[in-house]
């Protein structure tokens, strides 16, 4: 019985902890809760014409903003799933150019426009109204916090590739929150601009 109470001991030192750190795991949930806050802070209390608001006519409306956040919180998630469905690649890690603070700042950034693709543009998500997508979007960032604390998915050896290069799954976590901090940042613009509704 010591015998193999030994071996059990033994077993569980030579079986590598794949799981992400606490540090990890803090920080990743701390940015999705920070930019889900900011989300829901951007748009409280707006009326139906600030909401519908464009400053021009290739621009957003804050409600499609929204709108595209919400449809992108769950086609991230599935692409992220998708890539967790895949063996595990620890020699692909060498093929990582960004670090996590990097791959943060670059979603960030709104210097640089990205053109969406078709599905995520907000005339084709199914959302019919503003409050729809939001609770859409609160329920699944909800989800993915949940995930981000418990799970132990060794999810720094499991990749997906972007258009600018392979992230690991743990940086597609933070890239979800990056994400919509960056509409975020989209919704203050439509805010600040000259012809917004003042209510």
């Amino acid at each position: 019985m010591l015998l193999f109470a030994s071996a059990l001991l033994m077993l569980s030192f030579l079986t590598a902890d794949n799981s992400i750190s606490k540090k990890e795991r803090n920080n990743a949930a701390k940015l999705l809760k920070d930019t889900e806050k900011g989300v829901i802070k951007e748009v409280k209390g707006l009326s139906e014409a600030q909401l519908k608001f464009k400053p021009g006519p290739d621009r957003w409306s804050v409600e499609e903003c929204v709108k595209h956040i919400a449809m992108s919180e769950q086609v991230l998630w599935q692409m992220l799933e998708g890539s967790l469905k895949e063996p595990a690649a620890p020699a692909k890690r060498s093929e990582i150019k960004v670090t996590d603070e990097e791959l943060v700042q670059r979603i960030e950034d709104r210097s640089k426009k990205v053109k969406t693709n078709e599905k995520l543009q907000p005339e084709n998500t199914p959302y019919k109204s503003m409050e729809e997508a939001l609770d859409a979007f609160k329920t699944d960032r909800e989800k993915l916090i949940t995930y981000v604390k418990s799970t132990e998915e060794d999810l720094r050896n499991h990749f997906a590739t972007l258009p600018f290069g392979p992230i690991d799954t743990y940086q597609m976590i933070l890239f979800i929150g990056a994400h919509s901090n960056r509409h975020t940042q989209q919704i203050k613009e439509v805010k600040a601009d000259a012809g917004f509704p003042k209510e």
